[in-house]
């Protein structure tokens, strides 16, 4: 284990170094942090931890690791918390209901942490789990309606009233549109991590990927000096979304609108060291 750590730890040392030789690179101007800033900032203070959570990249796992870290012996296990629950605001507090030295304080102090993914995979996680499913009603009513009304010529009366049939170029034609930022930020599921977390303001621990979920995550809990029997639970490999996947996607985009798009999520590549796709036609 000793040796592990020390090469994980030279790993994480790598990625810190990544991360804020892009930063001084690419931002000129530090701006402050505004409480609306940290909604996604997860604290425990037992274990003086500030995890920043981003949809599609094992947050409803790291949720429930979490409440049980949290949570004073009230859960053991966090396979036993149902997923929705680990999504009620109310069983996790975030840092952006804390006063400004308290936030500061905690900022200073506490181990931070987040878990990013190769964006273009977190993208079409996203729109499968969203436009695909026919549980999601919320999102195809909230914004499957909005992208067929905008973006698909001569919709049909049910889809313009259901919403549920988004394919994913009209997805991309949704991003792209600059109204779509104007009239309201981007949804959590398809936000730049860069947004979500502001890791050039905020200086992160450990930067722990999807591609390497397992040790990551129980460095993290090592470090943190968490309960042993804290386990943070295997991934189901089924429904993953994989980069095979995601480049079928991509067949249909044409180069143009691949390019614009990658523009768009250029900087989560850059700060987190993910290579440019194989299967993208940059021309």
């Amino acid at each position: 284990p000793q040796f592990e750590q020390s090469s994980l730890q030279a790993v994480h040392q790598q990625r810190r170094e990544m991360l804020s030789n892009v930063c001084s690179r690419y931002t000129r101007k530090r701006r402050l942090l505004q409480p609306d800033d940290l909604r996604h900032l997860v604290v425990d203070d037992t274990h003086g931890l500030l995890y920043c959570y981003v949809p599609k990249v094992a947050c409803t796992n790291w949720k429930r690791v979490m409440m049980v870290l949290t949570g004073q012996g009230k859960y053991q296990d966090p396979l036993e918390i149902p997923a929705h629950e680990a999504h009620v605001p109310s069983n996790l507090r975030t840092l952006s209901e804390y006063s400004v030295p308290e936030i500061n304080s905690r900022l200073r102090s506490y181990l931070k942490f987040l878990f990013v993914r190769e964006p273009f995979e977190r993208l079409v996680s996203a729109y499968r789990n969203k436009f695909t499913l026919s549980y999601n009603t919320a999102f195809h009513k909230r914004y499957g309606t909005k992208i067929i009304r905008r973006h698909r010529q001569e919709p049909s009366d049910r889809a313009l009233e259901r919403g549920d049939d988004v394919r994913f170029e009209e997805f991309v034609y949704y991003l792209l549109d600059p109204q779509t930022q104007q009239e309201e930020p981007f949804n959590e599921h398809w936000e730049r991590v860069h947004s979500l977390c502001h890791p050039c303001i905020i200086h992160y621990d450990v930067v722990g990927k999807y591609e390497t979920l397992a040790e990551d995550a129980n460095y993290i809990l090592q470090l943190v000096g968490a309960d042993t029997s804290v386990k943070f639970p295997a991934s189901s490999k089924t429904t993953r979304t994989t980069d095979g996947m995601t480049a079928q996607f991509f067949q249909d985009i044409s180069p143009f609108y691949q390019r614009r798009l990658f523009n768009l999520y250029k900087m989560d590549y850059l700060l987190f060291n993910y290579s440019i796709p194989s299967y993208l036609r940059l021309r």
